[in-house]
């Protein structure tokens, strides 16, 4: 059975840091670079080499590190195709169904434009896990900054259609704050209830609510369901698209 490991670290004031290695042939990929000097800490700590940066959208807390770390470590640099010009450094420039390998590891890329226009996120289906930088959070989603809100409901589409024990690692430390918006919008959801007091625990005892997965966020993440007849009820929008249910949530959410 092939294997990985993954390092998960913190930096700046919520945002995580990952890194993803292949002990048969000992390629690292960090997925964006939100901080050099943890991101150097953790490869000196576990004794591996950094082969490839591996961005999921142009934002600085996900890019802004790139030259020096490439300059330290002579890594490659794999991007969104879509935002290329503004990925500092790029090497390779991908973009929706495009192969790449981490070692034996088939990498899959997924377009999941919306909070920028060419973000994409990194699934590598055989150890069933996806790097989705600022798409979707634990109970959220990113802010829709460039795209649109039909482009940002398609793309947590694809998300949601990732298999069940799919390991969602997203870029930050929101979850608490999602949670005490999701139940505004959800408040009958006793998954949702049963997940809010879960993470208070986490929370107050200082433990990450990152990585999630895929199913508990079909379950409880409201940017997941606008098909939910209790979400519609609540928003008086029965009748509505699925994707103006979803940018109603998205705008309360700005708000809240």
């Amino acid at each position: 059975m092939r294997t990985i490991e993954i390092a998960q670290f913190a930096c700046l004031s919520d945002n995580y840091g990952f890194l993803v290695h292949d002990p048969k042939s000992g390629q690292t990929a960090c997925i964006d670079t939100p901080e050099t000097g943890p991101v150097m800490q953790a490869l000196d700590a576990r004794g591996w080499q950094l082969s490839h940066i591996w961005n999921t959208h142009h934002h600085f807390d996900h890019a802004g590190n790139n030259l020096e770390i490439k300059e330290k470590t002579g890594c490659q640099i794999i991007g969104p195709a879509g935002e290329a010009d503004k990925i500092p450094g790029i090497d390779v420039a991908v973009d929706d169904g495009d192969k790449l390998s981490l070692g034996e590891h088939a990498v899959s890329v997924l377009n999941v434009g919306g909070h920028t226009l060419g973000h994409i996120a990194y699934h590598l289906p055989e150890t069933h896990n996806a790097f989705v930088g600022d798409s979707l959070f634990a109970l959220g989603c990113g802010r829709v900054f460039e795209g649109t809100m039909a482009q940002m409901w398609a793309s947590l589409q694809k998300l949601t259609d990732l298999p069940d024990g799919t390991t969602i690692y997203c870029a930050h430390e929101y979850t608490a704050a999602n949670a005490a918006f999701a139940i505004s919008v959800d408040p009958d959801n006793a998954d949702l209830q049963e997940r809010v007091r879960q993470i208070t625990a986490l929370r107050e005892d200082g433990k990450p609510t990152v990585p999630t997965e895929i199913g508990l966020e079909r379950a409880t993440n409201p940017f997941l369901r606008p098909h939910d007849a209790g979400i519609r009820a609540h928003l008086n929008m029965t009748d509505a698209a699925d994707v103006d249910v979803f940018a109603e949530i998205r705008s309360r959410k700005d708000s809240f």
